[in-house]
């Protein structure tokens, strides 16, 4: 992961290169030191400048290297994003690092050269605003202290993918940070609402920790500290409520994933908005950055949701189910039926769910779960539930014969299929 760091030779510039140059000695990775000449400023004054510019970097860079960095440097004209963006492809950069946008920004920054890079970049891009903690964790004095916004994404999992990475080379505190607002909540795990607007049930709260617990967990490494997890309800823009979570937690850095979104679409961006108001350090991480091909590491199963409508089409897919989880984790069975009779027979349903277990469903430490669950629209209830349990796989049987049927393991499958945000292992009968 080659580093460039971006400087204009202000203060927070040398802040921000001396994190870029504690991170590439512990990263044992080359340093890009550049300065980019605005294209009017070079045309007005020349070789006058440029011999000023070339001298201010040669200083820098020497600084730098008494810090044990290996640094070779860069001066370029032209508008500082573009220029940049074309060296860090050029190059194969992965990491850019710069300082932030100061109070003195317009706008704090928007529409500047950092909100240029956020936006054109196709690496992560680390804004400093303090290098003693980079410091000291290169050092090894204490650990960094990282808060992550969690949410179901790519690039989520983008920032997850850095984040796994970084923890890598030293001790790293995670903090998990998830802002939400009840009420799409409610309806998207299909839990009651309680009669207040913005209360919060412990079914809720427990659902949300266990959901970002299992997205977080490729993070759980040993020898690492555990994964601390902080909910927060939020009304109105959520960068607002992370940056304030993270400034609570006392964090060297706040890593976010980014859509680069551009325009109008900066309004609702997370990233776009943690960048310009955090205090603390800033990662953005693009989708672009997220592991591709042979890096991609090979996810580890801990839950399945199975469903059954009893037939044999439907219960073929259960001992699937559990193959899924050869080294333990949690089978969800689960069945749907109308309200009230489902509710009026769940003593004898979950008796019948039972009955379909595998004999050995309890060996390598599984654990399972039989859930009878009621609603009109069966897939709507099965991919609710999926949120609710925080499933990583989604098992159904179909029956096979010219496509889906329409029946639960039909229709249901097919419906489920097209919208569920996770994997659907779909079982079919061999032909007869």
């Amino acid at each position: 992961m080659t580093i460039l760091c971006a400087t204009h030779f202000s203060d927070a510039a040398q802040r921000a290169a001396t994190a870029a140059a504690e991170l590439a000695r512990r990263l044992d990775e080359p340093l890009f030191l550049v300065h980019v000449l605005p294209g009017d400023l070079a045309r007005a004054f020349g070789q006058s400048l440029r011999e000023s510019a070339a001298l201010a970097l040669a200083e820098e860079v020497k600084r730098l290297e008494a810090l044990g960095a290996r640094v070779s440097h860069q001066l370029l004209a032209g508008e500082p994003a573009d220029e940049l963006a074309r060296f860090v492809e050029e190059k194969g950069v992965g990491l850019v690092v710069t300082a932030g946008p100061t109070s003195a920004s317009p706008f704090l920054g928007l529409g500047g050269s950092v909100d240029r890079l956020a936006s054109t970049l196709s690496v992560p891009l680390l804004v400093v605003r303090d290098d003693v903690a980079f410091s000291e964790w290169v050092k090894g004095t204490r650990p960094l202290k990282v808060m992550l916004g969690v949410d179901r994404s790519l690039p989520f999992e983008a920032a997850r993918g850095w984040l796994q990475t970084l923890r890598r080379y030293g001790g790293v505190e995670v903090v998990a940070g998830r802002v939400y607002w009840p009420h799409e909540e409610y309806q998207r795990m299909g839990l009651p609402h309680p009669q207040a607007f913005q209360d919060v049930s412990p079914e809720l709260r427990r659902s949300l920790e266990q959901e970002v617990r299992t997205l977080t967990s490729p993070l759980e490494l040993q020898g690492q500290p555990p994964v601390k997890v902080r909910l927060e309800l939020g009304v109105g823009r959520i960068a607002d409520h992370l940056v304030a979570l993270a400034a609570d937690e006392k964090v060297d850095l706040l890593v976010v994933g980014t859509h680069q979104r551009r325009a109008l679409g900066k309004l609702w961006s997370v990233s776009h908005h943690a960048l310009r108001l955090a205090k603390m350090s800033v990662a953005s991480i693009p989708v672009a950055a997220a592991a591709r091909g042979s890096d991609v590491p090979i996810p580890s199963l801990r839950s399945v949701l199975v469903a059954t409508d009893f037939s044999d089409s439907a219960n073929r897919a259960i001992p699937y189910a559990f193959s899924l989880l050869p080294q333990g984790g949690t089978i969800f069975l689960v069945y749907v039926g109308e309200p009230p009779q489902a509710m009026e027979n769940e003593r004898e349903l979950r008796k019948r769910l039972h009955q379909l277990l595998p004999r050995d469903a309890d060996a390598k430490d599984r654990k399972v779960q039989v859930e009878v669950l009621t609603g009109q629209d069966v897939a709507t209830t099965l991919l609710k539930a999926a949120e609710r349990f925080s499933v990583d796989v989604m098992c159904l049987g179909s029956h096979g014969r010219g496509g889906l049927k329409q029946t639960l393991m039909g229709s249901v499958t097919k419906d489920v299929m097209a919208r569920a945000d996770r994997p659907v292992l779909v079982v079919r009968p061999p032909e007869p």
